[in-house]
């Protein structure tokens, strides 16, 4: 008997949530066929079978929470078990049989040879418990054989039409007025509790400028397409305010260091490891570029696809998502005009990009059109002073509207 134990989840995380069981007691399971899916706070992780058989026990079920080295399933590899995977196919037989109408009609009958034995465990299961008549279901499996999906599919569409016969006449011009309630998803558990802790341990402000951005335009317009054709990615603004927010913090060490409450220390880096927040359909994740301040600005982009792609996939894994030194958020790419964004704890500052508008400005003492953005630094008052963070933000600026000064270190 094999058991099927919740694994080391990463850094800092004991315990997570079932979100999806995808066997059932009863079901073959091939080794590293997917069991089940936990969620952490942090990452979705698949549990799989490291061995062949039949999947005997499921001490969980979706929604249940587990912790590390819990017991959640249990796989019979023997000899035996495996060799109940062979199915027998039915066999569909025609015979003409005497219907006690009176009549004495000859009726044709089609006879589904089907011992319940034959049939998968999954299947007999639900046949038994739902008193499937088997001559009802379309079978789609290799020669007739029925599967697991085609009983489902008839339960379901049992259930359909027994829903649409029951249902009352509804006034049209009544109002749906229905409440949903969901259980929270680990991950979003995790977020609110972080912002609220930081909300609540951070004697947080926030400055703000604007940032006109034409020459980084005018550098991404002109080598748009050599730089894609070159490194394989395209290049954006997040590399160009990367590059420059290494460099601020490299001169102020303050708001690059953590504010250690517990200790009444002061953790001070020598590196910038930036995390940057990614948006995706399973949530927000803010995965950490290593040592920013060492790569060239493809390595920098390449860097924030991959963790764009691992987040639609779900395969961030956990050591992608700690450590961070200073964070990067862009609420620009949802139209956000200006925010005040919260400190990823126990980082001490946190910069807000937003959306690139055309606005008038006075130049040289002409009022001329300028893409301008809005940023905004919120920074922990506790050991950044404000004129810290101000110089800090200005020295961003200053890169981000002269950029020519990040290629030769100015």
């Amino acid at each position: 008997m094999f058991e099927v134990k919740v694994p080391v989840l990463g850094e800092s995380i004991t315990s997570a949530t079932v979100a999806n069981i995808n066997k059932s007691v009863g079901d073959f399971v091939a080794e590293d066929e997917i069991i089940l899916e936990l969620e952490t706070e942090k990452v979705n992780l698949e549990i799989t079978a490291n061995s062949a058989g039949l999947l005997s026990e499921l001490l969980v079920k979706q929604g249940d929470d587990v912790k590390v080295e819990d017991l959640v399933a249990k796989i019979d590899e023997s000899k035996q078990a495996k060799v109940k995977q062979v199915v027998k196919e039915p066999v569909v037989e025609i015979k003409k049989v005497k219907e006690p109408n009176g009549v004495g009609e000859m009726i044709e009958h089609h006879i589904f040879n089907l011992d319940l034995e034959t049939l998968s465990p999954a299947v007999r299961s639900l046949v038994i418990e739902h008193n499937v008549d088997l001559s009802k279901v379309k079978m789609s499996g290799k020669n007739g054989r029925v599967l697991k999906s085609d009983i489902l599919e008839y339960l379901e569409n049992i259930n359909n039409a027994q829903i649409v016969n029951k249902a009352p006449v509804r006034n049209k011009d009544a109002l749906d007025r229905k409440v949903r309630k969901e259980k929270l998803p680990a991950i979003r558990k995790t977020i609110a509790k972080r912002l609220k802790d930081s909300q609540n341990v951070a004697a947080m402000l926030s400055t703000f400028n604007e940032v006109d951005m034409s020459q980084i335009m005018k550098i991404k317009k002109s080598i748009k397409q050599e730089f894609a054709d070159k490194h394989g990615v395209n290049l954006g603004f997040m590399s160009f305010f990367t590059k420059a927010v290494c460099v601020a913090l490299q001169e102020n060490s303050k708001v690059n260091a953590y504010f250690l409450a517990d200790t009444e220390e002061v953790e001070y880096h020598d590196y910038c490891d930036i995390s940057i927040a990614v948006s995706s359909d399973k949530g927000l994740f803010v995965p950490v570029i290593r040592n920013a301040e060492s790569l060239s600005f493809d390595q920098i982009e390449k860097t924030i696809k991959e963790f764009a792609n691992k987040a639609e996939k779900g395969s961030l894994r956990p050591e992608d998502l700690v450590g961070g030194t200073f964070s990067i958020t862009n609420g620009g790419i949802f139209g956000s005009m200006l925010s005040t964004p919260i400190i990823n704890q126990p980082q001490s500052a946190i910069l807000g990009m937003h959306n690139i508008v055309e606005r008038p400005v006075v130049v040289d003492g002409q009022i001329v059109i300028r893409p301008i953005m809005y940023v905004a630094l919120s920074y922990d008052h506790r050991l950044i002073d404000g004129s810290d963070a101000v110089s800090f933000l200005v020295r961003v600026k200053n890169l981000l509207e002269n950029p020519e000064k990040l290629f030769f270190d100015l």
